[in-house]
């Protein structure tokens, strides 16, 4: 698979394979999992952050196996789903950054090309999300708008 805004070809990491059943050390049951994950992420703790709790202080090494399900569709079962997709909200962040640095750097090219790939990324992932009822319809990408999202 190749790279978005290069010309290279890029790598592809690897990936852990998910066993079919729970490994047999982990203490919690599927309710028990289920409560503190919701907790954590009423918390103000976005899915990535919840499974890396779960994992160094609970030492469950995978929420999907123990589970079933993946952690973002276990939590939107439960009420707690977010405003934006996870990914976007990342991308969101960085452009907010990118132009803070921006506005005291005027000067910087590259960064400024960054900015630009990275709002066009931003552009396509909405428009995924958008055909695929995520965003809503009205729903559209402004620096501005990106700047008050993020705060």
């Amino acid at each position: 698979m190749s790279r978005i805004h290069s010309g290279r070809k890029g790598r592809s990491g690897s990936h852990r394979p998910y066993p079919p059943v729970a490994p047999t050390w982990v203490s919690l049951e599927r309710s028990e999992l289920t409560e503190t994950a919701v907790k954590l992420a009423k918390g103000g703790m976005n899915s990535a952050q919840v499974g890396t709790v779960l994992r160094d202080s609970y030492g469950v090494p995978s929420v999907r196996a123990v589970t079933g399900t993946r952690m973002s569709a276990l939590l939107a079962a439960n009420g707690v789903k977010p405003d934006l997709p996870e990914d976007l909200q990342a991308l969101l962040k960085r452009v907010v950054h990118l132009q803070r640095h921006l506005s005291t750097h005027p000067k910087d090219l590259s960064n400024q090309r960054g900015l630009s790939l990275m709002e066009s990324r931003i552009r396509r992932l909405a428009h995924y999300y958008r055909q695929h009822k995520l965003l809503p319809e009205n729903w559209s990408y402004t620096s501005a708008g990106a700047v008050l999202q993020v705060e």
